[in-house]
């Protein structure tokens, strides 16, 4: 059990790694130059406090959920810190998807094939999008769709995937939901977990609606609804190291 200002919270299933370490040990293994000035960046010590850190939102919008089988075809991206969100700073690209654009994922985000006519690769906008990333610390609202897309669609492409460290907002919802519906006087009178969905969580901190399914938009939710997960529940000086994965 952490103990922060008098807020406390138990993450389960807590995965410890020493990344500054690891990143190192990749920056040696990586064949892809790209790769390796990405993994040479490094990351902040452990025990670095939230307060200190550079911060980026990612989102990725895609084919399907499946990133053995599906691709990225829309990247949102806004750099931030606990207490300023810098929009000035935000990225969003269109990406040329590896497999087939399905109808049923139009639906789901909107995406058509004339918005990705023209749209480059994911190579020709990798160097840019790694340099966007290095050095910071990567949050997402569900970590399975960011990381292991970059990591399987690389794989497809150069052979090498990518791996760093990162906050999951949806992990840390679900850690709250179940601190806060376990127990006995919980179960006695029948509390239930909430939805953890990104629109779902952030009406819980009262945070504004925004329309869903937009890479940039998501990545600017994901990155107001972090900071108030840490304003509500933890400390400015919680270290990095209670937070990613």
């Amino acid at each position: 059990m952490h103990h922060f200002a008098n807020k406390e919270i138990h993450f389960a299933n807590k995965e410890i790694l020493n990344w500054a370490a690891f990143l190192q040990l990749k920056a040696k293994e990586s064949k892809d130059i790209r790769l390796q000035n990405f993994y040479n960046n490094g990351t902040y010590h452990d025990e670095t406090k939230l307060k200190d850190i550079e911060f980026v939102a990612l989102d990725f919008e895609t084919t399907g959920l499946n990133p053995q089988q599906n691709s990225i075809i829309s990247i949102g991206l806004v750099p931030f810190s606990l207490n300023r969100v810098f929009c000035n700073q935000a990225k969003k690209w269109y990406v040329t998807p590896q497999d087939k654009l399905e109808e049923d994922s139009i639906v789901i985000h909107g995406i058509t094939h004339s918005d990705l006519k023209g749209a480059p690769d994911l190579i020709r906008i990798l160097e840019h999008l790694l340099d966007e990333l290095a050095g910071k610390v990567v949050v997402v609202h569900y970590r399975r769709i960011e990381r292991d897309f970059l990591d399987q669609n690389l794989r497809a492409l150069i052979n090498e995937g990518i791996v760093f460290p990162i906050i999951d907002t949806m992990q840390i919802e679900a850690d709250i939901q179940q601190k806060q519906t376990s127990g006995f006087v919980n179960w006695l009178f029948r509390k239930k977990t909430q939805s953890i969905r990104l629109g779902s969580s952030r009406l819980r901190y009262h945070l504004p609606t925004y329309p869903p399914h937009d890479a940039l938009t998501d990545a600017i939710a994901t990155a107001e609804l972090f900071q108030a997960q840490v304003s509500y529940h933890f400390s400015e000086n919680t270290a990095i190291k209670d937070m990613w994965l």
